[in-house]
């Protein structure tokens, strides 16, 4: 069963072509791993093993005869319980929706299933992808193996649960003002939130439509890639999908940062709020690490991130309460505490704050994309502070006030979240990189140069 679990999608995906393993084999193991670790962890929230044997069974029929579907053929996958998959219920992790059946699968299931992919099941998230964590849904909120009984960040956090667990190899999240990085960053794995519009959001329960992403969470790079390559293209049926050329992203990975411009967002994490001091010197490590690999890498400053930050909740709260008002009005005691506190300060705002929000989200980003002109990528913050445990709400709350993602929700731009290291006591410390709008592929490549120069992605949770 530990044989299997820390397989990456790339190494995995290779011997099954190759027929050195075999898809019902790999999944049996990783339900095995799954039923002794998810009781502690609560990754899952509905695990569909028969649906999965049958994939993986058919996965293995088909190599056997010299076909394979895609490059995720006989591969296990999570998706977070906001995305559709046909016959199978979208919770939101919420008994408002507990009954909600899916009546079709959402265009990046249908891409995942297309690739070969093997369904394990739906994972848990916060309420609605904004309440959490939460002690009073149906069903438990997840819990980060590093540390014991930490928090593991949100709102897609059974999604990097179950990666840092070994429970499955990839998993899909989606963030709106930091949801796939947030947990990447408290997981010690990696989130990548490509620019708005590059992946498909139709059949993925809304939370603002002007700032939701979906994206694919990973416990390297380089199968990140490989999940962005499956995931990324146009939807005409989406409003807010764009229809841009998608690259070969896996194309220049290996070259190397020698003779990029890398900028450093510090006063994010330095000034305008100081990081944990184990999480600031990991940062300042960063930085010296690409430079010593040739990376020219200075000082950039960008407006506060106060500003962002503000805009962000604005927009998000405006338009959470827009998407709930009618349930709020129906069924409150449906909603978790955190879910409906949050989602009802949207009801404060008025709407003439939001018009200002929208216009304010036009200066900054604006401000942003004018300082990249002169660099390839920038480096900066994602979570400011190592994990803190689970029950500690008010230790929880303060967390998510201390982050640097919500600023690339609002500009749009590509951000992806990754290991930096470890505290003293083994709690993950991450990074987070930042690059041109439908650049993903440069963020990439200085990520996989970082990750194979400190190769923190090969240290997992010492108890599972």
């Amino acid at each position: 069963m530990t044989e299997f679990a820390f397989l990456g999608i790339a190494e995995a995906a290779e011997l099954i072509r190759g027929r050195k393993l075999s898809p019902v084999e790999y999944t049996k193991a990783l339900l095995a791993r799954i039923d002794k670790l998810d009781n502690r962890f609560h990754a899952f929230i509905r695990l569909m093993p028969e649906r999965a044997l049958e994939d993986a069974r058919k996965a293995e029929q088909e190599v056997m005869a010299g076909k394979v579907r895609g490059p995720l053929h006989g591969v296990p996958y999570g998706l977070k319980d906001i995305i559709d998959v046909a016959g199978v219920p979208t919770t939101g992790h919420s008994k408002v929706l507990i009954e909600n059946m899916a009546t079709a699968d959402a265009p990046v299931t249908t891409r995942l299933k297309e690739a070969g992919g093997v369904l394990l099941g739906k994972l848990a998230t916060h309420e609605f992808a904004i309440g959490g964590p939460s002690f009073d849904l149906p069903w438990p909120r997840a819990v980060n193996p590093w540390g014991g009984n930490h928090f593991p960040g949100g709102s897609s956090s059974g999604s990097g649960v179950g990666l840092a667990c070994g429970m499955f190899p990839a998993a899909l999240g989606s963030d709106t003002g930091g949801s796939i990085r947030n947990p990447a960053s408290m997981c010690s794995i990696t989130g990548m939130k490509a620019t708005y519009g590059r992946v498909s959001r139709r059949g993925v329960f809304p939370l603002a439509f002007s700032l939701d992403h979906v994206g694919p969470m990973t416990r390297n790079v380089r199968d990140n890639v490989l999940l962005l390559q499956i995931l990324a293209g146009h939807d005409p049926e989406d409003p807010g999908s764009a229809d841009v050329p998608v690259p070969d992203y896996s194309a220049d990975l290996d070259r190397g940062v020698k003779g990029l411009r890398i900028g450093l967002i510090r006063h994010f994490y330095a000034e305008d709020m100081v990081a944990h001091p184990e999480q600031l010197a990991a940062l300042d490590a960063a930085a010296e690490t690409l430079r010593k690999l040739g990376a020219e890498v200075r000082e950039i400053r960008l407006p506060p991130e106060a500003q962002y930050a503000a805009c962000n909740r604005i927009i998000l709260r405006s338009e959470a309460f827009a998407i709930h008002r009618k349930w709020l009005n129906e069924q409150p005691g449906n909603y978790g505490e955190l879910a409906r506190q949050r989602i009802m300060d949207g009801g404060a705002i008025s709407a003439a704050d939001y018009i200002d929000a929208l216009r304010m989200r036009g200066r900054l980003t604006r401000a942003a994309l004018a300082v990249f002109k002169d660099i390839d990528v920038a480096l900066t913050s994602s979570s400011l502070d190592p994990p803190c445990r689970i029950d500690d709400a008010e230790g929880c709350l303060h967390l998510y006030a201390r982050q640097t993602r919500q600023p690339f929700n609002i500009t749009g731009q590509p951000a992806l979240a990754m290991p930096a290291g470890f505290t003293k006591e083994g709690l993950p410390l991450s990074l987070q990189l930042v690059g041109h709008p439908w650049q993903e592929a440069m963020v990439y490549r200085v990520a996989q140069a970082y990750e194979q120069a400190t190769r923190w992605v090969d240290r997992h949770p010492p108890d599972v």
